[in-house]
């Protein structure tokens, strides 16, 4: 009778352990339904400025050829800063090779700086005059102060603004500008200028900016020039917004034969680094052989053991009173 009285709580002691392992098994040998890693900063941005561009064509007066003139004075990009003020180029036969004087100026700077949160472009000239081949003594263009610049932060509408200071003087012709509008200037025997002032472009997430944009054709006659054409380009900035970001959110997981969230475009993956299934970075699992759930399965196995050794114990010492 005693050993009865003592067995049946034991097996009831056992039951109840095994029953408990055998509930909580389930929970703790399944992976969690979701799983977040990263921070979801988002991408960076980008911002660049340039002083001058020029993309020119140089057609020679004793040749049939055209001799590009391609130049750029403080073209940067973020995140960096140039302060030259001058430009000079050679070009094959403009001048016997001697060097070409394109821009001189007292100020001429360009920046281009980006955070985590914002990306900005800006571009300065001041006293400037810019020269084309054959021309070396009559100006393209002489400015008091032009400048340009783009600012696109996270989660705004970006914003490009273009200011020409002063007075502007175009082969020898002081001229009136219109904002945002269009002017020509002709000189007969010399050749023609269109100009563009403040040329500013927008989007959802990336903004443009010139002060001045110059199309150049013009026939000097002089140093072997017969005619020049191209565009002239005068302080512009450019930025793109760094792309929005924020906590950690988290991603159901989903079943293996269930096909992976599209939406985002890139076939499941996200730039958080979560994956649809197990909500664990790929390059862990790969690293390591395992899944998400072994810490689970892990866990579950030693309850068992743990279970089935005490109700074992338990069993023994009543034998042992009996």
């Amino acid at each position: 009778m005693n050993s009865n009285t003592f067995r049946m709580p034991a097996r009831r002691t056992a039951a109840l352990a095994a029953a408990v392992a055998l509930a909580a098994g389930p929970v703790l040998l399944t992976a969690p339904a979701a799983h977040a890693t990263g921070t979801g900063s988002g991408a960076q941005g980008q911002a660049g400025a340039v002083v001058l561009r020029t993309g020119l064509d140089v057609n020679l007066l004793n040749k049939t050829v055209s001799v590009p003139l391609k130049a750029s004075l403080n073209e940067v990009k973020a995140p960096a800063s140039a302060r030259k003020t001058a430009l000079s180029v050679r070009l094959d036969g403009v001048d016997q090779g001697k060097p070409f004087s394109v821009l001189r100026a007292d100020v001429a700077t360009a920046s281009a700086t980006v955070t985590p949160t914002r990306a900005e472009g800006f571009a300065n000239l001041a006293k400037a005059r810019v020269h084309l081949p054959g021309l070396p003594l009559l100006s393209l263009i002489e400015v008091e102060k032009v400048t340009s610049k783009a600012v696109c932060e996270k989660g705004r509408q970006p914003v490009a603004e273009s200011n020409v200071l002063g007075h502007v003087t175009v082969l020898g012709k002081k001229v009136k500008l219109t904002a945002g509008g269009r002017t020509k200037v002709t000189v007969p025997g010399v050749g023609e200028v269109t100009l563009d002032l403040s040329r500013t472009r927008t989007t959802s997430t990336t903004a443009a900016a010139t002060a001045l944009e110059l199309k150049v054709s013009v026939n000097p006659l002089n140093l072997n020039v017969a005619e020049v054409e191209g565009v002239v380009t005068l302080a512009e900035a450019t930025c793109t917004a760094p792309r929005p970001g924020g906590k950690p959110t988290e991603q159901p997981s989903a079943p293996p034969s269930q096909e992976p969230d599209d939406a985002s475009g890139t076939n499941g993956s996200r730039d958080t680094g979560i994956t649809a299934q197990g909500g664990e970075p790929t390059a862990n699992l790969a690293e390591t052989g395992g899944s998400s759930a072994t810490p689970y399965v892990t866990g579950g196995a030693l309850l068992l053991v743990g279970a089935g050794a005490g109700a074992l114990a338990l069993n023994r010492r009543a034998r042992a009173r009996g």
